[in-house]
Parts: structure tokens; C-alpha cells; sequence
């Protein structure tokens, strides 16, 4: 490739306050349109409002979480521009004082994509267009938001993807935002320019508005670096503007010239007094915060000694490690927890949604009394596995469907005299194993476990097995 990308995200998440920024009126996504707003949410002359103090709690969460400073004193902007879903013609934001500043998200790679900032403001209305006529839905107007800006970090799609879904990891995690992509709780404005490699002048930009869905930032990414790279061959120059990204084409396209800060006549909001943060409150703030995604992960890895892969898929859906968490925290064993929820229960979820609610018929202790029948050998995975079955379907406890055969445990003597037996009666697998065939020593197992129907411990009947080879 000739051009690298330059990619800044603007994104945008609705704060999971029970009412709006500032006014009493609910939050909740869906209802009748134009049910959930009051004379301040829709900026009727005489209505004043008032900042609600979750929402710079909220904020200041989210900005503990990704390294970023706290202003200790901050205020509120008017953004001024029209627009029929903004019906005060302003928009309450900030501008040259936001909540939090500097801070950053750390990559797989080790590579720290800066954040500018992180401020607070009000969501917009809804415009629905529909047989030819466009209606306006106020019910999300005065929503809180928070706007966390990257800095231009960014050079590729993969990186601009990683970035979104660990801070929408990280936001889910603190319970700051639910960030359903498909619900608008959660969208990005995407900045992209080309610029020679090895210059170091950025290119001229265009932002992409509004993106709702990972995959389609990944495709409108990938169609405005060939659109500006074709500009670039040709000998034109790429014109700064704001375009939307068509699902239907595939294509981005051209919506307005792009407003700079002055197009907004940004001023200080009158009717809200300035803000002073105590350090005391940071502080409630910061004792507040769960344990953070990248940190649950390491330990997941290092203490609990789960693979990097499925420690990763239980972090990325807070419902599902919390539920984890809550299983262990009885004593059960992390690997058969792993095992039974990431190889076993997650595969029953189909969807993204599904995942991230994780909704289950049964309870964590329900699971723990299972998994410590596992970790005692008093059962085997197979029987595990298929009375985990019969428990989410009916929602009730393991005891429920183990019989007591399933729970006689196969005596210790026994177990010896089969291990010989295989070793005695499979001369060539015992030569495969010791000319360096480890697949040889599955067949001697697989002797052993037909024998109890399964009832052994496998992991000791290998290492009794084993022994045995050792001292021929």
C-alpha cells in the first residue's frame, strides 16, 4: 500500500442512568415515541436545568478506567446548530473544560491508542423517515452521553476495531453503559486521512458519521481509504467533509462540508453552574470500580492458569465472568468451570445479544455442586456434561438426574489391575509411546476408561499408565 491510514474515533455511549441528564424523565430505551420528555428535555421556554450527579459520577468512572486525569473543575458549553431532532436549536455539551483528559487504551499489541478527552452532553432526538415523510421521536433527547476522542493513533481497521471493542469492554465491565451498537447506545464517528508513508503532516480528513455496527466501520473504513487513495493517484485533493456509510451500497457518502469548533459559536452554558470535583469524591469514585477487563484477564491466566483464548471469551461478556466468578468463589475448579461454561453452555447462545445477557435456567451454586462432583472424581466429564444438560433444561440441581451408579466411584485397586491389563495386552502401543508417539498412550487410556464405563479418573489412569511404561 502507497498511503497509511490515520484513523481518530469520536464515540459516543449512553450512560445507564435511570433518568436523563437534566431532567426526571426515564431513560429507557423503546417506548411510545414522545412519551419520555418534559418541557427541559425538549427546550420549552422557561424550563431550566439541572445536572444530574450520576451522570459526572458515571463519567468520571469511565475516565478512571482508561488512565485518564479528572478535571477538578469543569463546566458546561452550548454547541449551537440546527437540526430538527435538537429542538432548542443548542445542544448541551462542554468544550474547553471536559471532565477527563489524557488518558488511553492499551492494545494487545502493548500499543496505547491516546484519549483526548472524555466529556459529557445530551443526546439528540430521533428522526424517523418512513413512506416519504420524516417524523421526530424525542423520547432520546437529553439521554446523557459521554464522548471519549482518540487521538489519531490509529493505522489500520484491525486497530480501530480492537480499540472500540475493548473500550465497550471496559464501559460494560465499570456498568457506566450498556453500549448496544444495535440499540444506538453506543456509536462512533469515525475520522479517517491518507498520508504518504514516512511523512509525518496528517492528510485532509473525512468523518464518517454515525456508525451503529463494527462490521459496517470495517467496510466503510476499507471503501474511504480506497476513495482517498484514488483522489490521492489522481491528483486531487480530498475535501474535508462529514458522509454517512449506506448499507445497501456499501459505499460512504457526502452529507455537509465538516463543521469546525467555531461553526458550532460554542459559549459557556448559563443556566448551569460551574462544577468543582472534590478530591475526596474522585476517590469514592476510584474505590467504586470492579476489577477491570484487562486486569481479570491476567488473572485468569496467571493465578486461575486458563488459556489466553477462552480466558479472553469469558472477559469479553461481563454477565459471563461474573457468573464464572461467582462459581469458583464456592470452590469449584477453574478449569472444569472453563470448561463446562466456554466448551458447553456458551455454545447454546446464538446471538451477540444472547451472549451479553447470558440468561440461564440455573444458578452458579447449581453449577459449583456439579463441577465439585467433577473435581472429585466422583463423576466423570461425559456424565457431567450430559446432566449439565438435563439441568438447563429443567432449571433444577444435578442431584436431580445422578443416579448412584453415576456416583460409585471406581476403587482404587481396580483401576491398577486395568492399567496393567493394558499395558500387558498392548505390547505395540506401549513401543509406540516409548519411540515417542504420544497419540500411542491414548489407546491404553481409551482401554481403561471402556472398562469402567468411563467412571475412571483419566488424568490419573494416564499418570498411573505412564509409571507403569517407565518401569518396564
Amino acid at each position: 500500500m502507497k498511503y497509511e491510514m490515520v484513523v481518530g474515533l469520536e464515540t459516543h455511549a449512553e450512560l445507564s442512568t435511570q433518568s436523563k441528564i437534566f431532567c426526571g424523565c426515564p431513560t429507557d430505551f423503546g417506548g411510545e415515541p414522545n412519551t419520555h420528555c418534559c418541557p427541559v428535555c425538549t427546550g420549552e421556554p422557561g424550563s431550566l436545568p439541572i445536572l444530574n450527579k450520576k451522570v459526572l459520577e458515571y463519567a468520571i468512572k469511565a475516565g478512571l478506567a482508561t488512565h485518564c486525569a479528572i478535571s477538578r473543575t469543569t463546566h458546561m458549553d452550548r454547541k449551537n446548530y440546527v437540526y430538527p431532532d435538537l429542538p432548542k436549536a443548542y445542544q448541551i455539551s462542554q468544550f474547553d473544560e471536559p471532565i477527563c483528559k489524557q488518558g488511553y487504551i492499551e492494545l494487545d499489541s502493548g500499543k496505547r491508542i491516546g484519549i483526548t478527552r472524555i466529556h459529557i452532553e445530551e443526546d439528540a432526538g430521533k428522526l424517523v423517515h418512513d413512506g416519504g415523510y420524516t417524523y421526530v421521536d424525542y423520547n432520546r433527547g437529553g439521554v446523557p452521553l459521554i464522548e471519549i476522542v482518540s487521538e489519531p493513533d490509529i493505522r489500520s481497521i484491525d486497530e480501530a476495531r480492537e480499540y472500540v471493542e475493548k473500550l465497550r469492554l471496559i464501559l460494560r465491565h465499570i456498568g457506566v453503559s450498556d453500549c448496544k451498537m444495535q440499540e444506538g447506545s453506543m456509536r462512533c464517528d469515525v475520522n479517517i486521512s491518507l498520508r504518504p508513508f514516512g511523512k509525518s503532516e496528517f492528510g485532509i480528513r473525512a468523518e464518517i458519521k454515525n456508525m451503529n455496527s463494527l462490521s459496517f466501520m470495517e467496510k466503510a473504513l476499507a471503501y474511504e481509504y480506497e476513495r482517498q487513495a484514488d483522489l490521492l493517484d489522481s491528483g486531487e485533493q480530498v475535501v474535508q467533509e462529514t458522509r454517512r456509510y449506506s448499507e445497501s451500497t456499501g459505499a460512504t457518502e457526502s452529507m455537509r462540508g465538516k463543521e469546525d469548533a467555531q461553526d458550532y459559536r460554542y459559549f459557556r452554558e448559563p443556566d448551569i453552574l460551574q462544577v468543582d470535583v472534590s478530591e475526596a469524591f474522585i476517590q469514592r469514585v476510584k474505590d467504586s470500580l470492579p476489577e477491570l477487563p484487562k486486569d481479570k484477564q491476567t488473572r485468569y491466566t496467571t493465578q486461575l492458569e486458563l488459556p489466553f483464548t477462552e480466558a479472553a471469551l469469558l472477559v469479553k461478556y461481563k454477565n459471563i465472568s461474573d457468573f464464572f466468578d461467582a462459581v469458583i468463589a464456592t470452590g469449584a475448579s477453574a478449569k472444569n468451570a472453563c470448561n463446562l461454561i466456554v466448551g458447553q453452555i456458551f455454545r447454546g447462545f446464538n446471538t451477540e445479544e444472547e451472549k451479553e445477557q447470558f440468561s440461564l435456567s440455573i444458578n452458579a451454586a447449581q453449577l459449583a455442586e456439579l463441577i465439585k462432583l467433577l473435581d472429585s472424581g466422583k463423576i466423570n466429564a461425559n456424565i457431567a456434561r450430559l446432566t449439565l444438560v438435563k439441568m438447563l433444561e429443567s432449571g433444577e440441581g444435578c442431584m436431580n438426574f445422578l443416579t448412584a451408579s453415576d456416583l460409585a466411584s471406581v476403587d482404587a485397586s481396580e483401576v491398577e489391575r486395568l492399567c496393567k491389563e493394558a499395558v500387558d495386552n498392548n505390547p505395540k502401543a506401549v513401543a509406540d509411546y516409548l519411540g515417542g508417539k504420544e497419540a500411542a498412550l491414548k489407546a491404553l487410556l481409551g482401554y481403561v476408561m471402556r472398562a469402567t464405563r468411563g467412571k475412571a479418573n483419566a488424568v490419573e489412569v494416564e499418570n498411573i499408565i505412564k509409571n507403569m511404561i517407565k518401569a518396564v
